[in-house]
């Protein structure tokens, strides 16, 4: 804009001065005007029939026409009224005044990233946290912050008070209440000598850990009691505190198996009838088994079907990533990451193949 009122300033001074033999200052003044609007109206040929001035148009206008009384203004043929231009004159000098007449001591400073990222992440560990509360956690580790600052960081963030941040959705009841829950479930599939196999899997809600507990092709109640049998017995040998397991209304769970968890502490849980959702995680895995094992392999009895879910288990436990673990696997932590510092590495990555190719594990060689 500075750049284009100079210009503006330079051609029509050497115009004035082309024009000074002809008339008095007003009417030099007039002319300039007047050719200056033809110009704009020049340039905006074929636009909008609005006329709209460039910022650079009405300093250059403001400071041409203001000295000229209102009586002359009014006989000018100008395309903007009057009051119009004393407008432009005032918004010059103030902004003239707002340059050389700086506050001495600058506003608030400025909220830096990491706070701002603290109290978010605050709000979404603590969701019946109000900006009250928030403000005096932060005010425990020692960051000075107003509250009014807290609150606006709220608002910005899209999060309102906490009165109306504290209901709890379905998922951070389910979450939090994970280290109880199991969830066990049935589904089948053939052979190829044409026999249907029952598979039986249980998986820890909390850690994703899979258990698969047999197949057979006759799923008995004494086979399903004995399975269960051993679940408990595998659970208590694990340290695992689980309360609750969930299971769908399937008839091949007899009810003597509510009685044996029972004895050991876990409630059975039945989901609603023709409702998968319920038993969601469990689905999930049968789905995976099916889509990265059952659909890749042929199965050719009951032996080779134990044998290829075994290996399944181990590479769902200790290899594969999961969302929920934040990449990580039920019986492996994540590791840590890998920092080149600028350098290049030089990565030997060797591949596992489990069931002949069908599943692969990478890792670094030794």
């Amino acid at each position: 804009m500075l750049l284009r009122l100079a210009y503006l300033t330079v051609t029509n001074t050497f115009a004035a001065l082309r024009l000074l033999p002809m008339g008095d200052r007003d009417k030099d003044i007039e002319i300039l005007a007047l050719r200056h609007q033809i110009t704009v109206l020049e340039r905006q040929l074929g636009a909008d029939t609005r006329v709209t001035f460039a910022p650079e148009d009405r300093a250059f206008l403001a400071a041409l026409l203001t000295s000229l009384p209102r009586e002359v203004l009014r006989r000018l043929r100008l395309l903007v009224r009057p009051d119009t231009v004393l407008r432009w004159h005032r918004d010059l000098v103030k902004r003239r005044h707002a340059r050389t007449c700086r506050p001495k001591r600058p506003g608030r400073p400025p909220t830096i990233q990491s706070i701002r990222a603290l109290i978010l992440r605050l709000v979404r560990e603590n969701p019946s946290w109000g900006y009250r509360r928030l403000h005096g956690e932060l005010t425990t580790l020692g960051i000075k912050i107003a509250p009014s600052t807290v609150w606006d960081i709220l608002k910005q963030g899209g999060l309102n008070p906490a009165p109306e941040r504290a209901s709890t959705t379905w998922a951070d009841f389910l979450r939090s209440q994970a280290d109880a829950l199991l969830a066990a479930d049935f589904f089948e599939t053939v052979t190829l000598n044409g026999q249907r196999q029952y598979i039986l899997a249980l998986i820890e809600h909390a850690t994703r850990r899979v258990r698969v507990l047999g197949t057979t092709a006759h799923p008995t109640a004494t086979w399903v009691t004995q399975a269960i049998k051993n679940l408990v017995m595998d659970l208590d040998d694990a340290g695992c505190r689980a309360r609750y397991l969930i299971r769908d209304r399937d008839g091949k769970f007899p009810a003597l198996v509510n009685e044996i968890l029972a004895e050991a502490g876990i409630k059975t849980v039945l989901t609603g009838i023709q409702m998968p959702r319920m038993n969601s995680i469990m689905e999930r895995w049968v789905q995976s088994c099916r889509r990265e094992l059952l659909d890749r392999c042929l199965v050719w009895n009951e032996r080779h079907l134990r044998h290829a879910l075994r290996e399944y288990e181990r590479f769902y436990n200790q290899h594969r990533a999961h969302q929920a673990l934040n990449q990580a696997a039920p019986l492996r932590p994540t590791p840590n990451p890998i920092t080149d510092s600028g350098r290049i590495i030089d990565l030997n990555i060797r591949r596992r193949d489990r069931l002949g190719g069908v599943l692969h594990e990478y890792s670094h060689a030794a």
